[in-house]
């Protein structure tokens, strides 16, 4: 019994196929098949494909091995998220997929970027990226694969739309698993305000050169703190609605933007709160408590400063 997505970025994606819980084990036993096939998917030839993303990006590509993945951000002047894909290359062409409907501004933004480089980018709706389980062969017609950071399984991209023979899990297990280990999706669990350095430098190298918003990176980790931080959040109870407010002594200090049950820590969420909120605080969201658990240390950028 399929249930599909009724709203959101996921909207019209398999929500579940009748056992959401038993799909997160199945996924953790490597045994399960998820279609992230809304991820929108674009490549990039040329010889100088990875060393031109490496001075526009937060991350270092221009070593990346064949096979090998990264996630990148393309941030605004000011340091702030504005784009974030990951990156396979596998020798000849760089393979990237981005969140559901941010393709055409992220590459109106990279071919602005082109100038006199000789760089391709061409939009991929032929591929399709799949979340298999370490059980799972890669099928005929794989692409590239690289490992994911959720429930120790890989992202494969396909080329057709015929799915992988395995048991299917939907998007309620692969969030619940996201957000158990802590991976931010950008447009999601990003707004327009934030750092690189709120999300735990997720897609961001500290010991690579210049790139746009730089500066700000370097600044808020060398001198100071980001105003805010990632969190993952434990609910007692029910699971609020995503875009419920974050409560502490009465003062709204974020909101919530990921939520899913999962199938042993019970209802869990992601969200963006004010660095100023003690680590062991229990929070309000949408009238149900919560507590913490850390994931950007609060105090980061501390140590660098300097003793008056």
């Amino acid at each position: 019994m399929r249930v599909d997505v009724t709203d959101g970025l996921d909207v019209g994606m398999a929500w579940h196929f009748g056992d959401p819980l038993g799909e997160q084990r199945a996924m953790e036993a490597g045994s399960a098949a998820v279609g992230l096939t809304n991820r929108e998917v674009f490549t990039l030839t040329g010889d100088q494909r990875l060393s031109w993303l490496h001075t526009l990006t937060s991350q270092a590509l221009d070593q990346l091995r064949p096979g090998q993945a990264a996630d990148a951000l393309l941030l605004s002047p000011n340091g702030h998220v504005e784009h974030g894909f990951t990156v396979v290359d596998d020798g000849q062409t760089a393979w990237c997929w981005t969140e559901p409907g941010a393709r055409q501004a992220l590459l109106g933004f990279l071919e602005s970027m082109k100038f006199w480089t000789p760089v391709e980018l061409a939009a991929r709706d032929d591929v399709h990226l799949w979340w298999l389980g370490s059980r799972v062969a890669d099928p005929d017609g794989s692409v590239v694969a690289s490992p994911s950071k959720v429930a120790g399984g890989r992202e494969v991209l396909l080329a057709g739309d015929a799915g992988p023979d395995a048991a299917p899990a939907g998007q309620w297990a692969h969030e619940a698993l996201r957000i158990a280990a802590g991976v931010p999706r950008v447009g999601i669990d990003t707004d327009a305000r934030t750092l690189p350095n709120e999300i735990g430098l997720f897609g961001t190298a500290l010991d690579k050169g210049c790139y746009r918003g730089q500066e700000t990176v370097a600044r808020v980790h060398n001198l100071g703190r980001p105003p805010r931080r990632l969190v993952r959040l434990l609910f007692d109870g029910d699971l609020p609605t995503p875009g419920a407010a974050i409560i502490n002594d009465d003062r709204a200090v974020g909101t919530l933007s990921s939520g899913a049950q999962h199938h042993e820590l019970g209802p869990i969420g992601l969200a963006l709160v004010k660095r100023s909120v003690p680590v062991d605080a229990t929070l309000d969201v949408g009238g149900i408590a919560a507590s913490q658990e850390v994931l950007v240390d609060p105090e980061v950028g501390e140590h660098f400063r300097p003793r008056l």
